[in-house]
């Protein structure tokens, strides 16, 4: 008996819920979000994404925070404490507080705004490059390896350097292979020298 009066009430219960869902004033239940669905302890990816990363997960503590529709006892409280200190406050002694209030803010914002240039000049002198890594690369390459070097030397350094011209004959640079030539038509007397190469007197044909 007990299982069948709980069933009529049931019965009753649900015939007027029918009634009330089918009158035309009702909203269609598909336009509303009913929530929660399922709570579950687990990470959830789907609510991540509607909240935009705030709640991971949908469980039984988080549940009475998120669905109140009333603030805490305590927050209420202080909410109606300071409405009744608003209230007590003249409107010039409010519109002071709000421009000292309002300086305050300000002055905080240009302090921050001004660290924030400074963070980041200083972050830009510090990564600028003061060098050219191609430059720095040839540099060590020719000291290291040699590379890039000619392999030309100038006269005098005590080796022999062939002549540009064909036919000309090699020249002699180095002072210990150089015999001296007396010129034609000249006394044969010692013909000055200059960093190892006969010079011929002047207006006087000779050869080298």
């Amino acid at each position: 008996p007990s299982v069948l009066d709980s069933f009529a009430l049931l019965s009753g219960q649900l015939n007027t819920l029918n009634k009330v869902l089918k009158h035309e004033k009702t909203p269609l239940l598909r336009n509303q979000v009913i929530i929660p669905l399922v709570l579950s302890p687990d990470r959830d990816e789907e609510i991540m994404r509607q909240t935009e990363g705030r709640v991971p997960v949908f469980s039984h503590e988080v549940v009475p925070d998120h669905l109140r529709t009333k603030p805490d006892p305590e927050v209420e409280e202080q909410e109606k404490q300071l409405i009744t200190d608003a209230a007590r406050i003249s409107p010039d002694v409010a519109q002071k507080q709000i421009q000292s209030l309002n300086k305050m803010c300000s002055n905080l914002l240009e302090k921050i705004s001004k660290e924030e240039r400074e963070s980041e000049s200083g972050g830009l002198r510090q990564n600028k490059q003061t060098f050219n890594p191609a430059d720095t690369n040839a540099l060590v390459a020719a000291v290291a390896f040699g590379k890039g070097l000619s392999n030309r030397r100038p006269p005098g350094s005590g080796t022999s350097v062939q002549s540009a011209q064909p036919g000309a004959g090699a020249i002699i640079a180095g002072a210990s292979g150089m015999q001296q030539v007396p010129m034609s038509g000249a006394p044969a007397q010692q013909q000055p020298m200059l960093a190892g190469v006969q010079m011929p007197q002047t207006g006087q044909p000779g050869k080298s």
